[in-house]
Order: structure tokens, then C-alpha cells, then sequence
């Protein structure tokens, strides 16, 4: 395996991932779509929007929502599998309110698109996603490009983002650990106020690892509130001049404290994981936006899953029969692959993916072109860029001219 990666490394580095087939022991068993679901794992915090009257705290309550829904990333060291071209995933939780459909638009660049309703047609979540996953030698950087779209009815509104950058380090040789950063740009397009949250880098010791920091301004770019806290934790609020104090506090405190020295020790082929700082300092006066739900207790010989995504490759009796046959809780790599048969698992995403490029050629030779079943690609009405949007129709149970993928 690790002499897989060296080659990969001399050959590829800084070039997409898409480009390379890779070992399924870099898998976990779920597909990128029902990753995508799991955005909605914590889906009370768009319930708590819909129900605030007052716009800022709205932006607040959706800022949270945000971090919230990457919080799932954290220690998910294994890669999704790829989605085939026509895949989709369905997810119905009557207990949170809202059903999901996604489906696999485009191969080449892959691209996943999703539509999220509410049960009781509070509001709409969708967008679509091109993962674009960078090889760089010792680490996999996934660049999040597409736009995030959230519509609450009731208000009127409509804010859009796009997600921070995700990094898995060590994939040839240490431990693997992941960080995400960048700066995410919140847009209520009704009303002109605009959160920046700053995904931190973790920095040379490590102080900044998994932190987010920002703030929200109204539409005369007047900062109106600071969010802050860990992706991996939690996300608090406070007036921006208790803020600004606390800073000016903590950095009279700390002025005469010494440089951290670097650790005598440094392994030259892997990137030292920072020891996992203390948890967030609250300021005083802060208010609570959002805390992450504790993991299942034997989450670590689950792939790190969150309870939310230990459910969502379950096959119930009679959902067989109700699903469209081209549903991902049907592909039977990555059963095979939840059932721990890895070799059957490798032997059934070769056939799969080879079966994918017969059909491609066939569509090359007889001059057509691939059709999306369940979205069209449009014009995202708040942010005037492209996007796939829902054309609907998918909970009628009309599957008879969905296409043979399995």
C-alpha cells in the first residue's frame, strides 16, 4: 500500500484525485452523497431560524448551522466512495422534519447535487457539490466549490455559502488526522447581512486547530455580533466590544509569558499532529449557538461515524421495494464493504466502475448524451451562478426510466 502511495506521489502530486483510481482500504463504507446528508444532522438549528423574529440572531442560528454541518468531518479519515453517474439517495426523518433527494449529475467533473424540504414547508436547503480533491504527497486537500443554499419562507430569505477547505494528513505514513480552513461568506440576500466565519489553519504549534472565528455585519457593514468557538465543539456569540476587550485583556496577560519551544522530535516523513488544545474559552456574556452531539460509543471502530451516519446505509425490510433502484443502499460495493467482505467490496467497485465506462462508450458511439433524471442545470436565482436545481417529482415513485447502474 505504502509503495501505492509513493508512486502516486512522484506522478501526481498536486493534481485531482478524481484522476486516480484508488485502493478501497481508503473507503468507508458510504457513498458522497449520503455524506451530503449528514449536513442535516443537526437540522433543529434551521427549525430555530424559522421560528426567530429578529434577522441577526436568524444569522446567527444559520451561521451555526454551517459549522455544524462539516462538524461530522472531524477524525473521518476514510474517503467516501465515488458516486456513479445516475446515482441518487433518498433520506425521509420524519422525527427532524425534512426528506432529502441527491443525485450523481456529471462523471467528469463529479458533481453531486441535493434538495432538502421541509416536512412542514418551513424552508428548502439545497445546492450541488464538485469535491475538488487535491493530492499534495503526504496530505489530501478537498477543495469545496459549489454553493449552499438556504431559503426560510416564512421570512422571506434566502443565504447562501460555500463550505471551508478539508485537509487529510499523513495518508502515507503517521497518524491521520484532518483539519478544515478558509473563509465561509454567509449572505442573507434579503436583507443585506453577511456573516464571515474564519476557519483557522492549525498553525505552527497547533493553538489555532479547529478553531472559527468571525463575525456578522448588518447591511451598513456595522459588526454586530462575534461567533466563535471549534468546528469540533462548539459555537458561541458576544457583543463585539466585550470581544474586543477580552482581547485587549488577554493579550495584556500573556504579554510576559515565553515563546513555546518546538517539539525536540520531529518525524521528517510525517505532519505532526498538534496535541488537541484545551476546549473553547468562554467569553463572559456569551450566549450558546450551538454544541456537537456526542459519537456513539464504539464510534472508533466505526469509522468515526456520528449516530446520525451509522443509519444511513440501513436497508429496512420493504425499502427494497420502494426505493429507486438506483438508491446507493443498493450498491452492492459498499454493502459488501459494511458487511467487511473487502475483497468482494474491491471485486464489485471494479466491476462497477467498468461497467460505468462501457456505458459511457456506448453513449460515445451511438452520439448521445447523458440525462439527469431528477435535476437540470440552471441558474442559482440569488447568486446568478450555475446550479443543478430539483425539477421535483422524485417522492411520486416513478422510477421506471431510471437507468441500470448496478
Amino acid at each position: 500500500m505504502e509503495r501505492f502511495l509513493r508512486r502516486t506521489e512522484l506522478r501526481s502530486t498536486g493534481t485531482e484525485l478524481s484522476k486516480i483510481t484508488m485502493p478501497i482500504v481508503f473507503n468507508e463504507p458510504l457513498s458522497f452523497l449520503q455524506r451530503i446528508s449528514e449536513y442535516m444532522e443537526h437540522t433543529y438549528l434551521i427549525q430555530k431560524a424559522c421560528s426567530q423574529s429578529d434577522s441577526i440572531e436568524r444569522m446567527q442560528t444559520v451561521a451555526a448551522f454551517a459549522v455544524s454541518a462539516v462538524a461530522s468531518q472531524w477524525d473521518r479519515t476514510g474517503k467516501p466512495f465515488n458516486p456513479l453517474l445516475g446515482e441518487t439517495y433518498e433520506l425521509t426523518r420524519e422525527d427532524q422534519g425534512f426528506r432529502l433527494i441527491s443525485e450523481q449529475v456529471s462523471h467528469h467533473p463529479p458533481i453531486s447535487a441535493f434538495h432538502t424540504e421541509s416536512l412542514a414547508g418551513d424552508f428548502v436547503f439545497h445546492g450541488s457539490i464538485y469535491p475538488k480533491l487535491k493530492f499534495w504527497g503526504k496530505s489530501v486537500e478537498a477543495e469545496p466549490k459549489g454553493t449552499i443554499t438556504l431559503e426560510i419562507y416564512k421570512h422571506k430569505e434566502a443565504y447562501t455559502w460555500t463550505n471551508p477547505f478539508c485537509c487529510v494528513h499523513n495518508i502515507i505514513l503517521g497518524k491521520l488526522w484532518i483539519e478544515q480552513y478558509g473563509t465561509v461568506e454567509i449572505v442573507n440576500h434579503s436583507t443585506g447581512e453577511k456573516c464571515v466565519l474564519n476557519f483557522k489553519p492549525c498553525g505552527m504549534f497547533g493553538k489555532e486547530l479547529h478553531r472559527v472565528e468571525g463575525y456578522i455585519q448588518d447591511k451598513s457593514k456595522k459588526k454586530r455580533c462575534v461567533i466563535y468557538g471549534k468546528w469540533t465543539e462548539c459555537m458561541w456569540s458576544v457583543d463585539p466590544q466585550v470581544y474586543e476587550a477580552h482581547r485587549k485583556l488577554e493579550k495584556k496577560g500573556t504579554t510576559d509569558t515565553k515563546k513555546q519551544k518546538p517539539p525536540e522530535s520531529v518525524n521528517e516523513d510525517a505532519d505532526e499532529m498538534p496535541e488537541v488544545q484545551e476546549t473553547v474559552a468562554v467569553i463572559p456574556g456569551s450566549t450558546l449557538l450551538w454544541r456537537i452531539s456526542s459519537r456513539p460509543p464504539h464510534s472508533a471502530e466505526m469509522y468515526n461515524f456520528t449516530n446520525f451516519a451509522v443509519t444511513l446505509n440501513e436497508l429496512e425490510p420493504g425499502m427494497e421495494g420502494v426505493l429507486a433502484p438506483t438508491d446507493c443502499r443498493l450498491r452492492p460495493d459498499i454493502r459488501a464493504m459494511e458487511n467487511g467482505n473487502m475483497d468482494e467490496a474491491s471485486r464489485e467497485k471494479e466491476r462497477l466502475e467498468e461497467k460505468q465506462r462501457a456505458a459511457r462508450k456506448e453513449r460515445a458511439k451511438d452520439g448521445e448524451e447523458w440525462s439527469t433524471r431528477w435535476f437540470q442545470l440552471g441558474t442559482n436565482p440569488y447568486t446568478a451562478s450555475q446550479d443543478w436545481l430539483y425539477t421535483g417529482g422524485y417522492f411520486n415513485r416513478k422510477y421506471t426510466d431510471c437507468p441500470d447502474i448496478y
